[in-house]
């Protein structure tokens, strides 16, 4: 059975990077599909593939809508199996793993058939191309899983700084979470570029935020040095504190 990990967090916190690790990690137990389900659009440089923003699903939905309003698709074609076409179409592919991007949020208008369309669609995808596990790389105001246009979540990352303000988001999103849908199996928090130890204020926090606290990622100078240069975040080496962290992650969690 497929299983779904969704990465969660304001913005700026290192969901892309980490979820591009766990890609990489998940990659070596089975065949995975990299969702980026944030309206940037940045997994794909973290993974080092290309990707034109006509591949997105936001971009394929538009023009379905488009064409749908102004008669110009053929009535001959069912819509399901017209998206359906061009999302595995907009596919990039890699050794272990697919990339697929969502893209822009909804314009204008009700979206509500184009939505039911990509939930089927996605489902369909999944099974046709036999997954083993999915990483989605959620956007901070998880529009994607509020307008349930992705499937159930088995495991919730929602990451944050080594800030109280961060982790006080954190525990906002689980309950956001909640709040929004019950199937989202096992949440955790991930607290990425730790120094040192938490402090006691930091604790705290955490304890008040009710997530139950998955790693503490050290800061990696690393990164950094890749995003200035333009390289993937998967080209981090196997010793890196970033790596090793991410594959504890997977270990922890028996995926």
């Amino acid at each position: 059975m497929t299983k779904t990990i969704a990465m969660a967090g304001k913005g700026g916190v290192g969901k892309t990077t980490v979820a591009a690790l766990l890609v990489k990690a998940l990659s070596q137990k089975g065949l995975v599909l990299a969702l980026d389900a944030d309206p940037s659009t940045n997994l794909n440089q973290a993974l080092g593939l290309p990707l034109d923003d006509s591949q997105t699903v936001g971009s394929i939905r538009e023009k379905m809508t488009e064409d749908v309003s102004k008669g110009t698709l053929s009535p001959t074609i069912p819509k399901q199996e017209y998206l359906f076409g061009k999302i595995v179409e907009s596919l990039a592919e890699s050794r272990g793993f697919d990339l697929l991007a969502m893209g822009r949020p909804e314009g204008p208008g009700c979206y509500c058939a184009s939505n039911r369309f990509l939930r089927d669609s996605l489902d369909k995808l999944v099974h046709d191309h036999k997954y083993d596990y999915i990483v989605m790389d959620c956007e901070a105001g998880l529009e994607h899983i509020s307008r349930q246009t992705t499937r159930d979540i088995d495991v919730m990352l929602i990451m944050s700084d080594p800030t109280i303000r961060g982790i006080t988001a954190a525990g906002r999103m689980k309950k956001l979470i909640e709040e929004l849908r019950s199937n989202v199996g096992r949440a955790g928090l991930i607290i990425n570029r730790v120094r040192g130890d938490l402090t006691p204020e930091m604790r705290k926090a955490v304890e008040d935020s009710g997530l139950e606290v998955l790693a503490l990622i050290p800061e990696e100078s690393g990164v950094s040095d890749l995003e200035t240069t333009g390289k993937a975040v998967v080209d981090l080496p196997a010793e890196s504190s970033l790596q090793r962290k991410v594959q504890e992650i997977v270990d922890n969690l028996s995926l």
